[in-house]
């Protein structure tokens, strides 16, 4: 069985779902469990700003976008995520 071809898109979509999975917002694919791991997440969200930041002025339009789009989106859910954390522990 062949495997697709990794491309730069799938490549940060791949990114993108690991920080899905430490923000718990999907489940580990081995496990099937939910759990949080903000440090996980962020130190993702920094690699992708990485390569936001190394790829500059070299990525078609579309790869762009995306790579733009979901740092968005992640980063959003992150502070959310965070902040529910942090609510959390100061309700105890």
């Amino acid at each position: 069985m062949s495997r697709p071809e990794i491309d730069f898109s799938s490549f940060i979509m791949s990114l993108a779902t690991s920080v899905l999975i430490a923000l718990g917002e999907n489940p580990d694919p081995v496990s099937g469990e939910t759990s949080v791991n903000l440090q996980l997440a962020r130190d993702t969200i920094r690699i992708l700003e990485i390569i936001e930041e190394k790829t500059r002025g070299n990525l078609m339009e579309e790869e762009r976008r995306l790579l733009e789009n979901i740092l968005f989106d992640l980063r959003f859910k992150y502070v959310a995520k965070a902040r529910q954390e942090d609510s959390g522990r100061t309700g105890d």
